[in-house]
């Protein structure tokens, strides 16, 4: 396609797929352009509509003064959508382009299907190296900076296999414009989305590399972390893992955007509805359980009020023997030892009658003898 005008300003812009085919946005790393993306597009043009461009200040595109910022770049990609007439897009985007990403998740949903977010971050912890790297460019221009940047972006053992690949890099940083560059180094630096990533709410996958000095995995991590059913995969790589794991890369991102499995996975109705089933289930479970605990605990009263009776019964029963034994002595009393109970108890008469009598006799004899030693 070549120039897409837009107002006063114009941006290099590259289509290719089926025309039918649903619209995949690419969007480039801070120092390179839209050919970054070569390894992975004759793949993903047999499946989606690809459209490259050149970032503000990249490329072919238009290096207005800066500083730039996220929203300003996100800003620049919504206007090639809506002159190209695309009401919605799938999203991949590598470091800067990720942050863009990132932007456009929180503030145009809408017009977001799904996005990759590559090698990129949310904020930039230090911004002492961003300032440095400003004033170097400044002074010497950026080939001064393309061999360092390099370096960050390749580990050893892909520079030495692949040097070609990593030439063509070098090339893109040191052609890159470099009043473009620092105004978009400005706006890296500057970027803070922790707080705002958080209300995106369709389809991520972040790729991180492991071996990244440019956006660590820790940070790539926080990105997944923060948005609600993100996907999250790492790959031996350092910051520029689409072109270092290539083949890997592209599968991860193809499988992404058009697994039918995943895109059901992440749908938050789906889950919503779902949720209610789960809380009813375990109040159900709650339920039966504190029903079980009742019934256990009616059933276990009777049993321990069984040994008290038990233990009553038994009493009773000790005593009741004692009782009947006594009734039948008693019986056996009757009858013909009644002659003999009537003479015991006129003994116990007479015998009580003369114990009286004896105990006068006693004291009378004490007063006697009181009385003999008065005299």
């Amino acid at each position: 396609m070549g120039q897409l005008k837009i107002g006063s300003e114009s941006f290099n812009v590259e289509v290719e797929g089926p025309e039918d085919a649903p619209v995949l946005m690419l969007s480039n790393s801070l120092g390179t352009n839209l050919h970054m993306w070569n390894p992975q597009t004759p793949a993903l043009a047999k499946r989606f509509r690809v459209v490259r461009y050149d970032a503000r200040g990249h490329g072919h595109s238009v290096a207005s003064e800066g500083p730039y910022s996220i929203a300003m770049l996100a800003r620049d990609a919504l206007a090639i959508m809506d002159e190209l007439g695309l009401e919605r897009v799938n999203w991949l985007g590598l470091s800067m382009g990720g942050m863009v990403g990132q932007w456009l998740l929180a503030h145009a949903g809408h017009r977001i299907e799904r996005a990759v977010l590559a090698n990129t971050s949310s904020y930039m912890p230090d911004a002492r190296p961003w300032n440095a790297r400003i004033l170097t460019v400044q002074k010497s221009g950026m080939a001064s900076v393309a061999q360092t940047v390099v370096d960050r972006w390749f580990t050893p053992e892909f520079q030495g296999r692949d040097p070609h690949a990593v030439e063509s890099i070098a090339e893109m940083l040191r052609t890159t414009p470099d009043q473009g560059y620092i105004a978009a180094c400005a706006a890296v630096r500057d970027m803070d989305q922790r707080e705002t990533i958080r209300s995106a709410n369709r389809p991520v996958l972040v790729i991180a590399g492991t071996r990244d000095p440019a956006t660590p995995p820790a940070l790539a991590r926080e990105i997944a972390a923060s948005i609600p059913g993100a996907q999250y995969v790492e790959f031996d790589a350092a910051h520029l893992s689409n072109i270092e794991q290539a083949e890997s890369f592209t599968t991860a991102v193809m499988n992404f955007l058009t697994s039918p499995a995943r895109k059901a996975a992440v749908k938050k109705p789906a889950a919503g509805k779902k949720a209610p089933a789960k809380k009813s289930a375990v109040k159900k479970s709650a339920t039966r359980k504190t029903a079980t605990r009742k019934s256990t605990a009616k059933k276990a009263a009777p049993k321990k009020a069984a040994p008290k009776k038990a233990a009553t019964k038994k009493a009773a029963a000790k005593k009741a023997p004692a009782r009947k034994s006594a009734v039948k002595k008693s019986a056996v009393k009757k009858g013909p030892a009644k002659k003999a109970a009537a003479k015991k108890s006129v003994a116990k008469k007479a015998a009580a009658k003369k114990a009286p009598a004896r105990k006068p006799t006693r004291k009378a004899a004490n007063s006697r003898t009181t009385k003999r030693r008065t005299r």
